[in-house]
């Protein structure tokens, strides 16, 4: 039977339950529309009404008609549950239960619970200088804002991951469910243990529109959407109508249904042991847009319309008649059996709610960083390469970082994951298998065994979607547990936008919501670089993500490009300690040869920019020219530069620095790990000229450091879009950035040089020609490029 045909509420606590519904609803009008007279003692004036009408109506209904069967569970059966809202602009109708829960009000003490806090609470929304329309960081009980569609449902199950006990009510806007992201995060369901992890409890809201279209899943048959999650492996529940007393009766039987379904699969899996992957329960909410609101406005459908999709009408301020309505639509909530004489909640209302942490609007899950513990940490130390000399040997970077995180991954069981698409042996992070596996929860074939490196019990998290694997991190992190992604430097850009949402939560979190705690910052490597691309081609040569970064606020981003294995170590664990910030580390994969020991390694990443006195031959004087790097073939280019000028132009006097903190060649003024003007003008000089070799787009360098004295005479290399299948000298040689461009940049731009070293330049432009043939004939660098090593 279905379980929506049930009738499990009792005549009284059915209107207990509406009028709490009603409640919010009440509250939710308010929020759009009014500024004053929040109780409505008095009809309705022109200046009780804002200025401003920006609030959202169309899905508030359904998402506290949620809230509120929710919390009946909560409360009655003692459940940790937190509450997701995708659909955008979906806070009136999370403010209102969290208002009424009490929370807000501790929060926000002169939001009280009486009729002169909830005048400011109306008033503040969507208002400048105030809250906004989406469910913001200043929103207790939320972890998602919502502002760009597509990421609830893999927030909602990177949130469940490792926690036993929590069930994560997730409700899915059907505009929402047209994007890329949400649609891949549907899978997320063959990825979750019902041993340790907890659950996610998907209610897709249809409610037939967005802005001003239908919505494809809200147009088609009930068959075809039924047999789409049955597809997708869910069990899908439908609870469907617009009456609220049937509506009530079928959302009350239906979640008490889903919830017994969620603990019977977990229960049977804990008690045998044995985690198979079930179909979890899902619920489809249909419900018209704009529920309970006017029916007709003009001659128009408002209610079940997209007109109801933002404020039905929006001349309140100028047309008496459209006045009359809304005050109409506000009293047929009855505010007058709601509220009391004071406009606190009456108390057989108050009662409905749970209590303390078990209000969704309290959870602590919702306020990770006060769940979080700090990471157990091993010795990066003890994971370095031996260098015995600089310059010497080859080492894969990335595989000493993948034997690290294999030992934090060992040390940390129940809150810390990698995150990757299918790449973590490709990054050299295999090393972590040899502690946990690739989670799959999906069907297993024999084969698997033979190297497919699979659990169900792994925590490795692999799936072909970077916006899937984005969203669970984001929700492990915001709960408060830490993570690592890595990815393809080139197609990072697929989550540019997810990046662009966390970042602004962060900024918003940190710097202007100080009731919520600190929280694990979001660590994400870029490997399989644009340099390193010999049978991959131009379609994976884009070093510009870091570029989107530096777009963000710089109280949360930080940029890493550590040359050799050693400072990736460094560089790693400075990142796992670090808590609010989204830092993004960029590091190759393939063999490279190693400069620093781990002790120089510590020194050099502590500073972010410094001399690396090895390769320089101006100590004591002031150098002719200063050859710069960032990024780890960027660097051993520069530095086979340096050796060149150095053998063939022994008297001049040249400085070479290396930076691995990006952000320090903006100065401080503009970001907290940027160099005042004395540093930068001690390193790089006010008068000399500045070669620059750079791992991405050469222009950002430029867009740091602009205000710097010598920035006319800072001279960048970097990627210009020029590649294909090439040999590694071969691309840096098409993009300027070879050993060979750089002596002839210093003999071009060092005074007096040009002519004295003519010959010197002519032989560099003859190795161009040379290797550039080279490469042609026999598809690979000559064995004086692949072989050189650091000569001093």
């Amino acid at each position: 039977m279905n379980p929506a045909s049930r009738t499990p509420l009792a005549p009284d606590e059915l209107k207990r339950i509406h009028a709490w519904w009603r409640a919010c609803n009440y509250l939710a009008v308010g929020m759009i529309y009014l500024r004053d007279n929040p109780l409505l003692k008095q009809p309705l004036k022109v200046e009780h009404v804002k200025h401003r009408l920006l609030g959202h109506w169309g899905a508030s209904p359904a998402l506290s008609f949620t809230w509120a069967h929710l919390n009946r569970l909560i409360k009655r059966d003692d459940l940790d549950v937190i509450f997701m809202a995708g659909p955008g602009h979906g806070a009136p109708g999370v403010l209102g239960p969290v208002y009424l829960e009490g929370t807000y009000s501790e929060v926000y003490p002169d939001k009280s619970a009486d009729a002169e806090g909830l005048q400011k609470f109306f008033k503040q929304f969507s208002f400048p200088g105030h809250i906004g329309s989406h469910v913001t960081p200043e929103t207790p009980g939320s972890i998602h804002e919502g502002g760009e569609l597509g990421y609830s449902l893999s927030h909602a199950y990177g949130a469940c991951l490792d926690n036993p006990e929590l069930i994560v009510a997730c409700v899915v806007g059907d505009g929402e469910a047209e994007t890329g992201p949400l649609a891949t995060a549907w899978h997320s369901n063959k990825f979750i243990n019902p041993i340790r992890d907890g659950a996610v409890l998907p209610i897709l809201n249809l409610n037939g529109y967005k802005i001003a279209n239908p919505t494809i899943l809200a147009r088609i048959s009930h068959a075809e959407l039924e047999a789409l999650f049955v597809g997708y492996g869910y069990t899908p529940y439908f609870v469907e109508g617009d009456d609220p007393d049937t509506m009530h009766q079928a959302m009350a039987a239906t979640l008490e249904t889903a919830i017994a379904d969620i603990r019977a699969v977990q229960q049977a899996a804990r008690a045998s042991g044995v985690a198979e992957r079930p179909r979890w329960p899902m619920i489809v909410l249909r419900s018209p847009k704009g529920w309970t609101g006017p029916k007709e406005i003009n001659g128009h459908k408002a209610e079940g319309s997209w007109r109801s999709h933002q404020v039905p009408f929006s001349d309140v301020r100028s047309n008496p008649a459209h006045l009359q309505l809304l005050e109409d639509w506000m009293k047929s909530y009855q505010p007058e059996a709601l509220f009391d004489t004071d406009g606190r909640l009456v108390p057989e209302l108050r009662a409905l709610a749970p209590t303390g942490t078990r209000r969704m609007s309290a959870n602590l899950h919702t306020n990770g960083g006060l769940l979080r513990r700090d990471l157990k940490l091993p010795d990066f130390r003890n994971y370095a390469v031996d260098v015995q000399q600089a310059g010497k040997a080859l080492h894969e970077n990335t595989q000493p970082l993948g034997e690290f995180l294999r030992d934090v991954m060992r040390d940390n069981p129940t809150n810390f994951r990698l995150f990757g698409p299918d790449e973590t042996a490709s990054n050299r992070l295999q090393a972590v298998y040899e502690v946990s596996k690739k989670v799959w929860m999906a069907d297993l074939l024999p084969e698997d065994a033979d190297g497919g490196e699979l659990s169900r019990d792994g925590r490795v998290m692999e799936m072909l979607s970077e916006h899937t694997l984005i969203g669970w991190l984001e929700g492990y992190l915001l709960s408060g547990r830490h993570g690592f992604f890595h990815t393809y430097e080139a197609f990072a850009h697929v989550i540019d936008s997810m990046f662009n949402q966390h970042a602004k939560w962060l900024d918003i979190s940190k710097n202007h919501v100080p009731w919520r705690a600190s929280v694990a910052s979001q660590n994400i490597l870029l490997s399989s670089t644009v340099w390193r691309q010999d049978h991959n081609g131009f379609s994976h040569q884009d070093p510009g993500f870091i570029d989107l970064v530096t777009n963000k606020s710089p109280s949360v981003t930080r940029i890493y490009l550590p040359p050799d294995a050693n400072t990736l170590l460094a560089v790693a664990d400075h990142c796992l300690r670090s808590t609010d910030c989204i830092n993004v580390i960029v590091a190759d994969k393939q063999k490279h040869l190693q400069f620093t020991t781990i002790d120089e390694a510590v020194v050099h990443c502590a500073k972010g920019i410094g001399i690396w006195a090895r390769a320089s031959n101006d100590a004591g004087v002031e150098p002719d020219v200063v050859m710069a790097s960032c990024g780890d073939v960027a660097t051993q280019e520069a530095l086979a530069a340096t050796a060149i000028l150095r053998e063939s132009l022994p008297e001049l006097k040249l400085r070479f620095v290396n930076v691995v903190d990006l952000y320090r060649m903006q100065p401080a003024s503009e970001h907290p790990h940027g160099s005042t003007e004395r540093e930068f003008d001690s390193l790089f000089t006010t008068d000399k000229p500045v070669i620059f070799n750079f791992h991405g787009y050469p222009w950002l360098i430029h867009k740091l450091a602009y205000r710097f004295k010598n920035h006319e005479n800072l001279h960048v290399r970097g990627y210009k879009e020029r590649g294909n299948i090439n040999t590694p000298l071969e691309l840096a040689i098409l993009n300027q950035t070879d050993r060979f461009t750089l002596v002839i940049d210093v003999i071009d731009r060092v005074p007096g040089l040009s002519a004295r070293a003519a010959h010197l330049k002519e032989r560099m432009k003859n190795e161009i020609i040379l290797n550039l043939a080279y490469a042609h004939e026999h598809g690979t660098d000559s064995d004086d490029i692949t072989n050189w090593v650091w000569p001093y």
